[in-house]
């Protein structure tokens, strides 16, 4: 230990300066030159923010999208290893872009719907697991990662590149939940060599009932129909407006549908996973992960053993407007529990089989809940049915990213998504160049009081009693 002198005193003398003109000048002179230094230095601080690295999702104007673009995917594949790029090549060559994933509506209208569902029934049947002959079966401690997939080829092309980069990714197995079949798609899915594989598609999509329930039934009512008027031309479900008096529309409620599904065919119906009591992540086809996010998963488990045992949700995504790496320098460590919020925290969750059951249980509550997002419905059950409520370990630098600029509640006329993409990759390789990843503990913090939530009214969209039979059903689904 550094030996320091010992602390001596000192008698002070006091010097008696008059107020000459002379000195108050010097003094005026030193006070300018402070205000001139702080200003610089405030200018100086502003100009270097603006050229930090901002996480923002401001779209640039088209002429600029289209003038920036090519060097914005040039600078996308440089960042990426060169064995990886076959994720990204569209089949035959062809140039994809989300903009253009509406011609696949237009391809399959060709396509005899009866084909499809007997492929989606073959793949439910045989529960093939690519891989598993190279990288072993699936382990009780294994995390299993559960993407649900509509039809954002492109989005989902840059989540897969990312997880192929994510350290222990090949101990995983990885289940992509559609619904919407597209040979694209499992082409891409079935290409991955990198971990264990599954897929899995949801059987109640509109694809597969175009002109019926679950999809839209020529006999339903209009969404902004009134209900008197409804009653008059006795349209199916006259009866079931939301309560906002809007009828379903089979583009929101399949989403929501979707996701319970999927989560009662990982938990309980698939063979290789029913037992399964380690974690399952969710994840979403616009997501994109940093390397280190299963290592840190992992991490935070087991600080939920020890130093948390109310936490039985994991978040790895955060929503914010702006991220810039300040904020990750301050942050990268550093995990906080709080009770669980539908919109903070449904971005990378993961939970076990003990809390899936418990929501399970209270199936009711889900799947009257008029609301037609799962988030939204999943803490509404929580707040009203669960004895042990949903209380989240969250990551304060966030491991996994929202990439999507278009999708179920937002249209734009560019769904480019280079932009979004090229911004996450470089707050995560100056994450990588200055060591904020892989951290070697973490930071346990506890959340602000949180004031109690008020019991919020739904967002609608759910009030079609034929979707809450069917989403009861979901849980009595055979194997």
């Amino acid at each position: 230990m550094r030996a320091y002198p010992p602390y001596t005193s000192k008698r002070k003398i006091q010097l008696v300066i008059s107020n000459t003109p002379y000195t108050i000048l010097a003094r005026r002179k030193q006070l300018l030159l402070i205000r001139i230094a702080i200003a610089l230095f405030i200018i100086i601080f502003i100009v270097v923010q603006l050229n930090v690295i901002n996480y923002d999702f401001h779209p640039p104007s088209n002429t600029e999208s289209s003038s920036n673009n090519n060097d914005t995917t040039q600078a996308i594949l440089q960042s990426i290893p060169q064995v990886l790029h076959k994720y990204l090549k569209p089949r035959n060559n062809s140039q994809a872009t989300n903009s253009s994933q509406a011609t696949n509506n237009d391809r399959y209208q060709a396509i005899n719907i009866s084909d499809i569902q007997r492929s989606i029934e073959r793949y439910n049947e045989y529960q093939t697991i690519i891989n598993e002959d190279v990288f072993g079966p699936l382990q009780n401690d294994s995390i299993v990662i559960v993407v649900q997939v509509h039809k954002r080829i492109t989005y989902l092309r840059h989540l897969i590149v990312s997880l192929a980069q994510a350290k222990d990714i090949s101990k995983t197995l990885l289940i992509f939940s559609h619904d919407f079949y597209d040979e694209e798609i499992n082409d891409l899915v079935q290409s991955i060599d990198f971990c264990k594989v599954m897929q899995i598609f949801y059987p109640f999509s509109i694809q597969t009932h175009p002109n019926e329930f679950p999809g839209t039934d020529p006999k339903d009512c209009k969404r902004d129909m009134k209900k008197e008027q409804a009653a008059i031309v006795k349209c199916q479900n006259a009866d079931f407006p939301d309560l906002y008096g809007h009828y379903r529309e089979a583009s929101f409620t399949q989403t929501k549908n979707h996701w319970w599904w999927k989560a009662n065919r990982v938990f309980d119906q698939l063979e290789v996973t029913r037992y399964h009591t380690g974690l399952m992540l969710f994840l979403e086809e616009d997501h994109y992960v940093a390397e280190d996010f299963l290592y840190l998963l992992k991490m935070m488990q087991l600080k939920a053993y020890e130093l948390c045992s109310k936490c039985n949700v994991m978040s790895l995504g955060t929503y914010l407007k702006t991220f810039n790496y300040y904020t990750y320098n301050n942050n990268h460590k550093k995990v906080e529990v709080t009770p669980w919020i539908s919109s903070k925290h449904n971005m990378g969750m993961a939970f076990n089989r003990s809390t899936w059951h418990q929501i399970k249980n209270c199936a009711k509550y889900f799947c009257s809940y008029d609301d037609y997002n799962w988030d939204w419905s999943l803490q509404h059950t929580s707040h009203q049915c669960l004895k042990k409520k949903l209380f989240a370990m969250v990551v304060r630098g966030p491991r996994v990213f929202h990439i999507g600029e278009c999708g179920v509640h937002h249209k734009k006329n560019n769904c480019e998504s280079n932009q979004v993409i090229s911004k996450v990759q470089q707050v995560i390789s100056v994450a990588t160049k200055a060591g904020q990843l892989f951290p070697k503990n973490l930071m346990l913090t506890v959340a602000s009081v949180v004031k109690k939530q008020k019991i919020r009214k739904g967002n609608g969209g759910w009030g079609d009693k034929r979707d809450h039979l069917l989403c009861l059903n979901m849980t009595l689904g055979v194997r």
